[in-house]
């Protein structure tokens, strides 16, 4: 089975537990406004890097005694759960190898709830990527419909998958009082959440627009301070 990537950082430090080996693989459909890697839109059949998931995992696997007690391998994008079926055999074969997976998803993929529920059963924890909790603000953040992610979230939901939710805070689009106690009634819904992150908008990936020729749909809006968070952080942190 072989699958497209876009590229793979090897000591990642903030995409899950411990120090991990983070895999981006090829492919999104949304087309959210603040994606700081327009660069791995393109479907896994239009580009990416090729590779075998054998040769993928003995890759990996070189980095097992840097993960310690807590840390593995992350799979982000792009969306992984467009490359199904790569995916599901990558994580088999690193569970086998006793290596920790975790799974960086919006949850918009082209898989069935059964495909779903195989991926899921080999994967340790999912960083689910709450893009809005209405379906006007869904559509307004990612150009795609709400229920577009309601598949694979049923299926997350049915499971016993350790979740932890993120969400970026944009200013204007995704930010205010009414926005974060509007997402934190959506969370408090939801089963096994273990952590809730509040990722502060940044401009890291603005160049990468201008190089592309894409325009940037957010051009002008400032970056945000963690420290502007603090108290949002600190009251999600209460219902976990």
């Amino acid at each position: 089975m072989t699958g497209y990537i876009h590229s793979i950082e090897s000591m990642g430090l903030v995409d899950g537990p411990g120090v991990r080996s983070v895999v981006f693989l090829q492919g999104c459909r949304l087309r959210c406004r603040y994606c700081h890697n327009p660069d791995t839109w393109q479907l896994p059949d239009d580009c990416g890097n090729r590779i075998p998931a054998e040769e993928l995992v003995s890759r990996l696997i070189r980095f097992k005694p840097y993960y310690g007690e807590f840390g593995g391998v992350t799979f982000s994008g792009g969306e992984p759960l467009l490359q199904k079926d790569f995916l599901l055999e990558a994580l088999k074969l690193l569970k086998k190898e006793g290596i920790h997976t975790c799974l960086d998803t919006a949850g918009v993929g082209n898989g069935s709830p059964k495909d779903y529920k195989d991926i899921l059963s080999y994967t340790d924890l999912v960083l689910y990527d709450v893009k809005h909790y209405t379906p006007e603000g869904y559509n307004m953040v990612t150009k795609r419909k709400f229920s577009d992610a309601q598949p694979f979230l049923n299926v997350l939901q049915q499971s016993d998958t350790p979740i932890w939710v993120r969400h970026v805070v944009t200013p204007g689009l995704t930010d205010g009082e009414e926005h974060l106690g509007g997402l934190l009634e959506y969370v408090k819904k939801l089963k096994n959440v273990q952590k809730i992150e509040l990722l502060p908008y940044h401009v890291l990936g603005v160049e990468k627009y201008h190089k592309l020729g894409i325009p940037y749909d957010l051009e002008g809006t400032p970056p945000m301070d963690s420290s502007q968070l603090a108290t949002w952080q600190q009251r999600m942190d209460e219902i976990c």
